[in-house]
């Protein structure tokens, strides 16, 4: 069985459907790459993973059970499918530290010597020790970015799923995201990426998922997408000069 199952997923805000009828399997230890154009509904996906949005109808199994049924403990949920956002969501009042311990402290009831010792190791390993007692402020996007992987990590979830992890970065630290991310997946951390980014996917994915208009239209390696797929649109999405 797979560690998410998402089956039919259907999204409606009023008349518009966003998503209409995603299928798709996430494995444990996978690095699973969702790419394609602005408004093909990647980030609402995403977000009916933790019920950050609820879905209109179908089904995501995650570890067996259904998270829309009613015995699902939300919060339980969204502390195993670690999300990292597109803009960080850093607190700016608080310390590197503080972020990073905040929710281990308050959702986990974690003693506040214990969540400092997680905290530290998890940005030990990402590189940001440091920094531990800088703010928000005084940080690199990069840097930043570091942060919300450290965050995220500290709560020990069964997936990290990154929203546009390169939107707001240059290209060095795209591909400074692409090897700590290469990193965490060759230390069995199960990952799930949406992304526009041609070059960040080339960079961690032998095999992309392309959505466009709320489907699911195909799955295959970049190249072959860019070159044997019978779409034209398809082939002109992936066929274009990485950014």
């Amino acid at each position: 069985m797979a560690l998410i199952e998402i089956r039919d997923l259907v999204k409606k805000f009023g008349d518009q459907t966003v998503l209409s009828g995603i299928n798709l399997d996430v494995q444990e230890g996978d690095l699973k790459v969702v790419m394609g154009p602005s408004g093909c509904g990647k980030s609402t996906m995403l977000r009916c993973l933790n019920r950050l949005v609820e879905p209109t109808s179908g089904s995501v199994v995650f570890r067996g059970q259904d998270i829309m049924s009613k015995d699902v403990d939300v919060r339980a949920l969204r502390q195993s499918i670690g999300f990292v956002f597109q803009q960080f969501a850093l607190y700016r009042h608080l310390t590197v530290l503080d972020n990073v311990t905040l929710a281990l402290r308050k959702l986990r009831g974690v003693s506040k010597s214990a969540a400092i010792e997680q905290g530290m190791h998890q940005l030990t390993r990402l590189d940001m020790a440091m920094h531990k007692d800088k703010y928000p402020s005084q940080l690199s996007g990069g840097q930043k970015q570091r942060v919300a992987i450290a965050r995220s990590l500290a709560m020990d979830p069964a997936v990290v799923v990154f929203d546009e992890p390169t939107s707001a970065l240059d290209p060095v630290m795209v591909r400074e995201v692409a090897e700590l991310m290469n990193r965490l997946h060759s230390e069995n951390v199960t990952i799930m990426c949406v992304t526009h980014d041609l070059t960040l996917a080339r960079l961690i994915s032998d095999r992309v998922v392309f959505l466009d208009k709320g489907t699911v239209r195909a799955e295959d390696s970049i190249e072959r997408l860019a070159n044997d797929h019978t779409d034209e649109q398809v082939r002109t999405f992936f066929g274009r000069e990485a950014a």
